[in-house]
């Protein structure tokens, strides 16, 4: 069944309540004087006008007037007319409307109550002239508002759009929620997240204590292994995700890394979405856990279980994993050994006296210690994080381990060598040598004796 026929906004509302009081009066034949007694008996009644809490009268001359513009023009008569002067502010003069345009030109970012309380300290505008409300809509009038001021073209155009195909473009954010409390102490929440933009698949979602960007490689890796990689990446614009490790990441997957313009939350309206629809159905009945553990099974319940077999709007009725499955994906071209190398960093650091160096501020050591005072290239693999990293010399690999001072305390050191005897290839000795300038005699007699 259809919706039943509704007025198209509040005038007409209003338009088609004014003929329901008057309609009776229009089909019936008034002698002269009847129309007065008719209307009199009417403004003796009550009425409840639309969006009204209480009913009120009329006069006999507003009656009157709706009579007659119903009567000529129809149900359109009936229309209130707004005023043609409404936010101009009639108390001021043309100057002064102009000076609070061009206050508002100059000065973008100065708030409406304190351009008044600035003018009117100033003596240039009466406390009574004009209100907050009237200026806003004075500005609003001209597009000097804030939303307008934010792109001084005139305010931005937004259109409805999304990726060609799934796998074409995914989207990566974090979430705050409430903290948890683990051990007697509050642990602060963050839920990282990753959407495929033209199915609203979630590839990868997790609950975490930080938002550091090894947190968000570590998701990006899980679903890079299970997914394969996206032609672009689209991302905020914070700390996060605008780190050297993820450019390069993404550069040597031959993806595209896309952020988000700042403040323009607007622009990624599908992950807020998706975060929206998360606190309502999941998250705000979480109660109280204990652990990340506990917060994590639960997301995974419900993106499995509900958000994935949910039809979405956006979709045009299909769930978010029929039209995600529904499309081949190409992952044989990204094995292990693609995505090592995709997530393999280096770095130039210099081998301490005592053969540590410094790596993720952690402390390494190496067996190497001809190294001490050298500079040496370290590398390490994001995709096993707890694995160690590695110093690369003379095309070869030596994986280093983390310092432990006490182990240290009781290893054997290396002799020194004291053979005296050994026999110098190169005669070389300084005393000797000014021992026989002190004598007189030459090297090669000195050698004689």
């Amino acid at each position: 069944m259809q919706d039943p026929l509704k007025p198209k906004d509040h005038a007409e509302a209003v338009a088609l309540y004014r003929s329901e009081i008057i309609g009776s009066l229009m089909h019936r034949e008034l002698d002269r004087g009847e129309l007065a007694e008719a209307l009199a008996d009417l403004s003796k009644q009550r009425f409840r006008p639309p969006r009204a809490h209480s009913p009120r009268t009329y006069s006999v001359p507003t009656l009157e007037r709706w009579y007659y513009a119903y009567k000529t023009e129809g149900l359109e008569g009936l229309r209130p007319k707004p005023r043609k002067d409404k936010g101009r502010a009639r108390e001021l003069t043309p100057e002064q409307r102009q000076m609070l345009l061009d206050i508002r030109e100059e000065h973008p970012s100065a708030s409406v109550s304190l351009i008044l309380d600035t003018l009117i300290a100033a003596g240039r505008i009466d406390k009574e002239a004009i209100s907050a409300t009237t200026v806003r809509r004075l500005y609003a009038e001209h597009r000097l508002d804030r939303v307008a001021l934010r792109d001084r073209t005139g305010g931005k155009v937004r259109l409805r759009w999304q990726a060609e195909h799934p796998g074409a473009l995914w989207h990566g954010d974090v979430c705050h929620v409430s903290p948890i409390l683990v051990g007697g102490s509050v642990a602060p929440v963050r839920i990282h997240a990753l959407l495929d933009d033209a199915s609203r698949y979630i590839l990868a979602i997790e609950a975490m204590s930080a938002e550091r960007e090894v947190d968000m490689l570590a998701l990006f890796i899980r679903a890079l292994r299970k997914h394969g990689a996206p032609d672009a990446l689209y991302l905020d614009n914070g700390s996060t995700y605008r780190g050297h490790t993820l450019h390069l990441a993404c550069e040597r997957l031959g993806t595209t890394l896309i952020h988000a313009r700042p403040y323009d939350a607007p622009a990624r309206g599908k992950m807020e979405r998706f975060w929206r629809t998360l606190r309502e159905r999941c998250v705000d009945f979480t109660g109280a856990l204990g652990s990340l553990h506990d917060l994590n099974v639960r997301l995974y319940a419900w993106v499995d279980e509900h958000y994935h077999r949910t039809p979405h709007a956006a979709l045009f009725g299909k769930s978010p994993a029929q039209v995600y499955e529904g499309y081949p994906h190409v992952t044989d071209n990204l094995d292990e050994r693609k995505l090592r190398d995709a997530l393999t960093t280096q770095a130039r650091r210099r081998v301490r006296r005592d053969s540590t160096l410094s790596m993720d501020g952690e402390d390494w050591e190496t067996d190497l210690g001809f190294l001490a005072g050298h500079l040496v290239t370290v590398s390490r693999c994001l995709v096993t994080p707890n694995e160690p990293p590695w110093i690369e010399h003379e095309g070869k690999r030596f994986a280093l381990h983390r310092v432990d001072p006490v182990k240290n305390a009781r290893r054997p050191r290396p002799a020194c060598n004291l053979d005296v005897a050994h026999e110098a290839r190169v005669p070389f000795d300084p005393p000797k040598t000014l021992l026989d300038k002190a004598l007189g005699r030459t090297p090669r007699d000195g050698e004689e004796e």
